[in-house]
């Protein structure tokens, strides 16, 4: 989700929820400690020289049940964080503390926003040798002749 789509949806709701992969909801008392923009600057396997810049949002539960973000609030927080910081209109990755710091891209159900899992890749298969996909072996192609017939070779 980009930050466009979120801060348009934002303005339709009357609360927040943020939905784990699991499917439990955030504590509805988080807060929203950071808005950033993070740039990679990396090279991969294959020695190209890759950049990426996402829009983060770090979620935080308090033990503060009193104050809860309402969705202008986020909005208002999304465009000051555009304004002074400069952040175009670019992918949200979100971070969610659970055994260890999670990293999640955004979904939107139409009544939540969905933390997704994001999983990592290899962005040079075709310098490393990796097959784009696995290749598919059909059972009879794996033996010469027939293993379980009276005159086969198996048995």
């Amino acid at each position: 989700m980009k930050l466009s789509e979120i801060k348009n949806k934002l303005k339709e709701l009357e609360t927040i929820a943020f939905q784990l992969p699991n499917g439990d909801l955030v504590p509805s008392h988080f807060h929203v400690t950071e808005v950033g923009k993070i740039t990679k600057n990396f090279i991969d396997c294959g020695g190209t020289v890759r950049n990426e810049e996402v829009v983060n949002f770090q979620l935080w539960n308090a033990d503060d049940y009193d104050h809860r973000l309402h969705p202008e609030k986020l909005v208002d927080i999304i465009e000051l964080s555009e304004k002074v910081l400069g952040i175009e209109d670019l992918e949200i990755e979100v971070e969610y503390q659970g055994d260890t710091i999670g990293k999640f891209g955004l979904d939107f159900n139409g009544t939540n926003f969905l933390l997704t899992n994001k999983q990592t890749d290899c962005l040079a298969k075709d310098n490393c040798g990796i097959p784009a996909e696995k290749p598919k072996l059909q059972f009879r192609d794996l033996t010469e002749e027939p293993c379980c017939t009276p005159d086969g070779n198996c048995c």
